[in-house]
């Protein structure tokens, strides 16, 4: 791997992409730990200190893991690419449910920019709502619990607050721009590479931060964990089950096209980290209406009191048993909206493609779907102990949600590792070059 490395700095082309790659996650991180003008930063550092940060009970935790522990910090990119996440998911589950998006999809490429420019505009509107509740929370003292700090220098100054959201929202738009540079050119998959260095970046500190407040021997036993967690990742992510695709042969005017063998590769985890994050969304609601409650009532009712008792920390059965339900639904519900078994049946039969032994047509799709279903019930099952670690660790060694070696977290690294290894994989093997998987 060292001298794949090394042959690819040696070419020229290859070389610029890679520095440029590096040099926008410099800027990326950068970005990330420079204040937004308003802040007060020490006491930020205070409240900090004194707040655990990031633990299950915060309800913006999956932000501040997207955002690399800047969302605290009320950075210029405190966001990250979490509304670019989440205007992307947005964008396509309304391609299956209008029609108007779905015709732009089957256009191409001409189809593809515009919904790609409609998710921008998404990924603006949700960054001024998150910077507006962010800067809300520190406003009135609930981003930190406990903290009697002032984390703003004018509070109440209108417009200190809109410069601030402002700044929050186009930090935003410049993630997202350096993404799509990364994309254009460095190696290619810029958001995914975005979130791989946010993700990343809290790993050393807590890493530290176990060592020492458990020991040397938690700590190792937590390394040996990860280590075992990651070769479980990259062993489930890799499997795939291929199905046998066939073409018959055909005449167009004196040419013979067809006569050749494919297959149609599907992943045992094919709805990749997305459930996740929408069971990590959806359980973040009961305790959104709860604080609405707390701050309206005076006596909460008792459907409250069992939601702050069971559905607000981690380490309750209650949290577990739900969380992981939901990941298994979501997941087969992705795997239904993003696979359809007719469309492909379709195409097949159009160009003359079969599976050995299925007839083409109804028969294919149906068989088609048996298989994903089979796959999906182990994939689910996959996500959802491994996305149990995070809240089992809370239990057992008193870990924050961004336990280094938790599910999303080790999701998102394999999976943008394996990737990115591959795009410059493939490009090594263009100039006959010996590749990192040999």
């Amino acid at each position: 791997m060292l001298t794949a490395f090394t042959r690819a700095f040696r070419t020229p082309d290859l070389r610029k992409k890679l520095l440029f790659t590096l040099g926008i996650i410099a800027l990326f991180r950068l970005g990330s730990v420079l204040p937004t003008p308003g802040v007060h930063t020490e006491n930020i550092a205070l409240c900090l200190k004194d707040a655990q940060a990031g633990s299950s009970s915060n309800i913006y935790g999956m932000v501040q893991l997207f955002s690399g522990g800047a969302l605290l910090k009320l950075s210029v990119f405190a966001l990250g690419i979490m509304p670019y996440i989440t205007a992307s998911i947005i964008l396509q589950l309304l391609v299956v449910v209008i029609p108007r998006l779905e015709a732009l999809k089957k256009e191409g490429q001409a189809g593809q920019s515009k919904i790609t420019q409609y998710t921008r505009y998404l990924t603006v509107g949700l960054a001024i709502l998150q910077s507006t509740a962010f800067i809300a929370l520190a406003r009135s003292g609930q981003l930190f619990p406990g903290c009697r700090q002032d984390v703003l220098l004018d509070k109440d100054n209108v417009f200190a607050i809109i410069t601030m959201v402002l700044t929050m929202t186009a930090g935003t738009a410049v993630v997202m721009w350096l993404g799509e540079l990364i994309t254009d050119r460095g190696v290619g998959n810029g958001m995914s590479i975005l979130i791989f260095t946010q993700v990343i970046a809290v790993f050393p500190a807590e890493l530290l931060r176990i060592a020492q407040t458990k020991g040397s021997f938690v700590f190792a036993v937590v390394m040996a964990v990860g280590i075992a967690m990651i070769a479980l990742v990259v062993m489930v992510e890799q499997a795939q089950r291929r199905i046998p695709v066939q073409y018959a042969k055909r005449m167009v005017g004196r040419r013979m096209y067809g006569g050749t063998s494919t297959y149609i590769p599907l992943k045992v985890n094919q709805a990749g980290i997305i459930p996740v994050i929408f069971a990590s969304s959806l359980l973040y609601l009961p305790q959104l209406v709860t604080t609405l409650f707390s701050n309206t009532q005076e006596e909460p009712n008792a459907i409250v009191q069992w939601i702050n008792q069971n559905m607000v920390t981690g380490d309750t059965p209650a949290y577990m048993i739900t969380f992981f339900l939901l990941i298994v639904f979501f997941t087969y519900f992705y795997v239904s909206i993003t696979f359809n078994p007719v469309e492909v049946a379709d195409n097949m039969k159009k160009y003359g493609g079969f599976i050995p032994g299925i007839r083409p047509g109804r028969p294919t799709a149906e068989y088609l779907s048996y298989v994903l279903s089979r796959l999906t019930a182990p994939g689910s099952l996959y996500l959802g102990l491994i996305s149990m670690v995070p809240i089992v660790a809370l239990a057992l060694v008193g870990a924050s949600q961004n336990f280094p070696f938790g599910g999303t977290s080790i999701l998102i690294m394999v999976g943008v590792g394996l990737d990115t290894v591959k795009q410059i994989e493939s490009q090594l093997q263009q100039r006959n070059y010996e590749g990192f998987l040999k």
